[in-house]
């Protein structure tokens, strides 16, 4: 997976905002695009993340409770 352009960026925003005819006011259109690339960079690392075929998501994940210690 190559890193979006800015350009592809808009883009993309602007064409999901029209699918979902969700209307982005002026003042939050930069912060928009800037989480977009947020996403799209974090999305790139688990993209470039090699797994063996025979690795297999978890059933289900539990998180632990903030300050939960870890039994030895």
């Amino acid at each position: 997976m190559t890193r979006m352009t800015p350009a592809q960026i808009e883009a993309y925003v602007d064409a999901s905002a029209a699918a979902l005819d969700l209307k982005l006011r002026p003042e939050h259109r930069e912060g928009v695009l800037r989480y977009f690339q947020l996403a799209a960079d974090m999305a790139a690392l688990l993209d470039a993340a090699a797994l063996d075929p025979h690795v297999e998501p978890a059933v289900n994940f539990v998180p632990v409770p903030a300050g939960h210690k870890a039994q030895a």
